[in-house]
């Protein structure tokens, strides 16, 4: 069983769990890959031999006006603006010869507004990022100069698992309350109860019903606010499940009101910066959870590159699944 946390040292905890848990070196000292490496080319045909049906669902919230933010850290929503129209085209605006026409646009936001993945430079621990290296000097008002995402878009294709824990122990929607914790007994009973085994190199879906019911009931504190998310005691399972990332329907994939008195984000803290697993957030599976609870089948071929935004410690993705 896990054992019980002290909610009063939260400094303590975080101090030995990184250190247990750490991946510096393990990849040597010039790793810009993390837990990613677990994900190689056998791991990948393994992935690939899923598809049966050979259908798909995207994992992505809409990109949007009227997405789940409202300010928190200056993360607004996209702003779509069109710079070339069909009425500029119809009225002739656009000077191009023999009639032909187009149109063009721009998006601005944030890139972790809405479906995205955490890089490895997005959080540090005690002034230390990924592999042991110095913040300061590894990410910059020039960006990410070390470990910027753009490294990670070739990779982030293999087999994919969902484990349905609101379907499994939460109400009749199949949703969790905010606050919940997901132990490590949550994930692997359900794991077991879908009939799949999580492991080396997998990419973990998790869904808690968190965004279902932020979709009945609005955004209201979906983004910033309490949430059922991951127990921090689970960074153990995910350590020695040697997997390659995990994403959760949730704003912050840990559970909020975090653990521990006056704490923010622990398991953050120890995941990404000390164990260097790569963490998705705001992701929709509602569709592809319907259909696992239909055929019994819960994994699958899963796509789900980053942009390769030079510098970037985080990016906006739209995950594929294909069963």
């Amino acid at each position: 069983m896990t054992a019980p946390l002290d909610p009063t040292d939260a400094e303590g905890a975080i101090n030995g769990v990184a250190k247990r848990y750490s991946n510096w070196g393990r990849w040597g000292e010039d790793d810009v890959l993390g837990t990613l490496n677990f994900l190689d080319e056998a791991k990948r045909r393994e992935g690939a031999a899923r598809v049966r049906r050979g259908v798909s669902f995207s994992l992505s919230q809409r990109f949007d006006m009227n997405g789940p933010q409202k300010g928190w850290r200056r993360r607004t929503n996209p702003v779509h603006t069109m710079l070339d129209t069909g009425t500029d085209a119809a009225l002739g605006n656009q000077g191009f010869p023999h009639g032909i026409g187009g149109a063009d646009d721009v998006i601005t936001m944030p890139l972790q507004c809405s479906t995205q993945w955490d890089g490895l430079g997005h959080i540090f621990d005690h002034g230390k990022a990924w592999n042991g290296r110095d913040a300061a000097k590894t990410v910059t008002s020039d960006g990410d100069l070390v470990t910027g995402i753009e490294h990670m878009a070739p990779y982030v294709a293999g087999r994919g698992v969902l484990l349905d824990i609101g379907r499994m122990i939460g109400d009749e929607r199949g949703e969790l309350p905010d606050g919940f914790a997901i132990t490590e007994e949550h994930l692997t009973a359900t794991a077991e109860a879908h009939g799949v085994a999580v492991g080396r190199g997998d990419i973990v879906v998790v869904r808690t019903g968190r965004l279902t019911r932020a979709r009945r009931e609005g955004w209201g504190d979906y983004a910033g606010g309490d949430s059922p998310g991951l127990s921090f005691t689970t960074a153990g399972w995910l350590h020695t499940s040697e997997i390659a990332a995990i994403a959760t329907d949730t704003w912050g994939f840990e559970v909020r009101p975090n653990e521990f008195d006056g704490a923010f984000q622990p398991l953050h803290q120890v995941v990404i910066p000390n164990m260097g697993l790569l963490i998705g957030e705001m992701w929709d599976p509602d569709a592809l959870a319907a259909d696992c609870a239909s055929d019994g089948v819960y994994e699958f071929w899963l796509t789900a590159a980053p942009l390769p935004i030079t510098g970037a410690v985080g990016s906006p993705v739209n995950p594929v699944a294909v069963k």
